[in-house]
């Protein structure tokens, strides 16, 4: 019944038959054929097609001997259908407890494999269970969990940890990446920013970091045992970015991690516009010109081999060159300072300009009073208004937008879109705000008399 063989499948089978000195484990059904002394293969195709290709390759006779049993031809159907549907899989304990054995024989991966007629990714999933508590394989054996389940435990030893983070998980929360981020709590996956920044893995363990991977989960590479390290060759690099940014004169550079809290709220000073010199001009259109005539080609398919590295290059000249084109103040230099952190994907970021708030406190409580220059800084005015007043202009504010929205449609659908859009985006974030849509049924008598009322005495047209 079975009429389809992947290749890979009979080499991996041919392998196994060549381990065990060209036997079979299971022989052979045939029935008669029509002709003397023919037969067909009922049971045993793929078995059959292994032999050819070993004695295509010379490693055994064409008439090597098989131990065939003979069956009627009327239930060969019946046989082979029997053969290929009436059959289990190992289970996989029992299948690591086999592979464990030869191993402790001293077998190899690549011996088990092919002895079992299996991948080697195959068998070292199934060696991996000897991480796992002999109680959660158990659990395993009596059905009381997935074998993705137990899987997440393999990417920690300590067994205690294993069955304590089973027991503690509720029963609707025990999917393979709730156990294994109850079990890496304290590791740092591969795909961690830090990680990423450094180098990955590989910069990692030439540090002399241990790694602790995963077979089990395609999408990590593994974990860092070693968060101290990890942030430790972090800040390193953070720190020799940040020598290049202290050249500049700021005040203060500081180092974090990540994002530092609060401050895009920061007082901040931005560079001002530089205009270039005839020279470096020149340079920048000539270096634009060369960018979009590489580009062109690039696009067209008409371009070298040395193309995208040109274009590289070129876009580095251009960069350099606007770069000339803004610089910050003396007096910013001197209030201001920098952040050197890793952005939310990872990369280097480089946020200049920010007064700290108690450098903008000081001047503040400084107004009025000689400053380090010398001169006296103005005093702003403050003015008061009575809440009344600021009542009675809210509502002249508000009916005269609500009558410009009226008159100008495409600015008020812009305005009730982007309203709209900030409930899903900010539900419980009221102050981004600005306007506010409400579904409301009201005849039209309705909306002209609260228009008259917020319009007072004041009709605007």
């Amino acid at each position: 019944m079975r009429k389809t063989y992947s290749a890979e499948g009979i080499e991996a089978l041919a392998a196994n038959i060549r381990a065990d000195g060209y036997r079979l484990l299971q022989n052979l059904v045939v029935r008669k054929g029509d002709k003397k002394d023919r037969y067909f293969v009922v049971a045993g195709g793929r078995r059959l097609a292994a032999l050819n290709l070993l004695a295509k390759a010379g490693e055994i006779a064409k008439d090597y001997p098989v131990d065939c049993r003979e069956r009627e031809g009327e239930t060969a159907t019946e046989i082979s259908l029997a053969e290929n549907v009436m059959r289990e899989e190992m289970h996989p304990v029992d299948q690591y407890e086999a592979f464990d054995a030869l191993a402790k024989q001293g077998k190899d991966i690549a011996d088990i494999a092919a002895r079992f007629a299996t991948t080697e990714t195959v068998v070292r999933k199934r060696l991996a269970l000897a991480r796992v508590s002999p109680v959660l394989l158990q659990h395993l054996r009596d059905e009381d969990m997935s074998f993705a389940q137990l899987s997440a435990f393999t990417v920690s030893d300590d067994h205690e940890r294993q069955v304590a983070v089973w027991n503690s998980l509720s029963p609707w929360n025990r999917e393979p990446h709730s156990i294994r981020r109850a079990l890496t709590e304290e590791m740092i996956p591969a795909t961690d920013k830090r990680v990423q920044f450094i180098g990955g893995l590989v910069a990692y363990e030439e540090a002399g970091g241990s790694v602790k991977r995963d077979l089990f989960d395609d999408r990590n590479a593994g974990y860092a045992m070693d968060a101290a390290l990890v942030e430790k060759l972090a800040a390193e690099k953070l720190e020799a970015a940040a020598a290049t940014v202290r050249a500049e004169g700021w005040k203060w550079v500081e180092c974090p991690t990540t994002a530092p809290v609060g401050y895009h709220a920061m007082t901040r000073h931005y560079p001002k516009a530089i205009p270039l010199s005839e020279e470096d001009q020149a340079a920048l259109d000539a270096a634009q010109a060369e960018y979009d005539e590489l580009a062109e080609l690039i696009e067209g398919g008409m371009a070298d081999n040395e193309a995208e590295a040109k274009l590289t290059e070129v876009e580095k000249r251009i960069n350099a060159l606007n770069a000339r084109t803004e610089a910050y103040s003396p007096e910013a230099l001197a209030e201001a300072g920098t952040f050197v952190f890793l952005d939310y994907y990872g990369r280097l970021a480089i946020e200049r300009g920010f007064v700290k708030p108690e450098a903008a406190a000081e001047d503040e409580d400084g107004e009025g009073l000689p400053s380090a220059r010398g001169a006296a800084k103005p005093k702003v005015p403050m003015i008061n208004h009575s809440a009344a007043l600021i009542e009675d202009l809210t509502a002249h504010k508000t009916a005269a937008l609500r009558i410009e929205l009226a008159n100008n449609p495409d600015v008020a659908l812009v305005a009730v879109v982007h309203a709209m859009l900030l409930s899903v985006a900010y539900p419980y974030n009221s102050e981004q705000k600005r306007i506010a849509v409400v579904v409301d049924a009201r005849t039209l008598g309705a909306v002209d008399e609260e228009r008259r009322k917020l319009q007072g005495p004041f009709r605007l047209q």
